[in-house]
């Protein structure tokens, strides 16, 4: 296997974890804190959780990329979209867990890196050179 396959797939595989384990605090969420967390404290662990889902799928979606449109804007655009998803999912999961409002102060951070990730896809697309 080449270098970009090798990222592809390691990208897939990181969507397939985040995915599995976006449903699982889902369903830890709805069941298990419905009756531990205030209305907004679930609402956030919710945000946080379908955040982490739909950033999981497209990563997943990087196994499915042809070699030949694999490109630097490609693994950039992986690298922030997981960086993202720990960061924004993760502040918003520990704050709702915690309460600490502080915590909400790094999730920011995590959504720029989210809005990173779209925009090298978005680069990465329009200035691939065209094929004949």
């Amino acid at each position: 296997m080449n270098s970009n396959a090798d990222a592809r797939i390691s990208f897939q595989r990181c969507g397939a974890l985040l995915g599995g384990l976006a449903v699982l605090a889902g369903a830890f969420g709805a069941h298990g804190l419905k009756q531990h967390l205030s209305a907004e404290m679930l609402q956030i662990f919710e945000t946080a959780c379908r955040y982490q889902f739909f950033h999981a799928v497209v990563l997943w979606t990087f196994g499915f990329f042809p070699a030949d449109r694999w490109n630097s804007q490609s693994a950039k655009a992986g690298v922030c979209l997981v960086a993202g998803i720990l960061i924004f999912s993760g502040s918003l999961y520990a704050l709702a867990l915690s309460g600490l409002r502080i915590l909400g102060a790094v999730t920011p951070l995590g959504g720029t890196l989210l809005m990173l990730g779209w925009g090298f896809l978005f680069f990465g697309i329009t200035t691939e050179k065209t094929r004949s």
